[in-house]
């Protein structure tokens, strides 16, 4: 099996040495998200649900481009610089995910690329195409 490359303009454009997602067989490996709306590539906002909101619109534009959606998420991995922001992120998440939710890891850290305050990443698996 061979590796697909996943990238699309609705999302922030990869900062390093790295894919936004690649996919094999069924399953997509999402890199980590950071709230830069893509057009500036600019933090959408020094507000915390802001931020949060931002990912998981980044996000849903890699899984979008990778030929599923969000709720394919079966894990997904939140790294936070204040774990106290924990409620709103799972407030943020009961926005973007029926049941049933991904596996998830929340991790706290001391700081994130760009000053910005959250980043996820995650697994996607898509709908078998047998």
């Amino acid at each position: 099996m061979s590796k697909v490359i996943i990238a699309t303009d609705k999302a922030p454009a990869a900062i390093g040495t790295y894919s936004q997602a690649i996919k094999i067989g069924t399953t997509v490996y999402l890199s980590g998200q950071i709230p830069l709306v893509p057009a500036t590539m600019e933090m959408v906002s020094n507000d915390f649900r802001a931020q949060a909101e931002q990912v998981f619109k980044n996000l849903s534009a890699v899984c979008s481009a990778a030929g599923g959606e969000l709720q394919d998420m079966v894990k997904v991995q939140i790294y936070l610089t204040d774990l106290n922001q924990f409620a709103v992120v799972n407030e943020v998440m009961a926005e973007h995910f029926d049941t049933p939710y991904p596996a998830r890891a929340a991790i706290e850290v001391s700081g994130l690329p760009k000053g910005a305050q959250i980043e996820i990443d995650g697994v996607m698996e898509l709908p078998s195409t047998n």
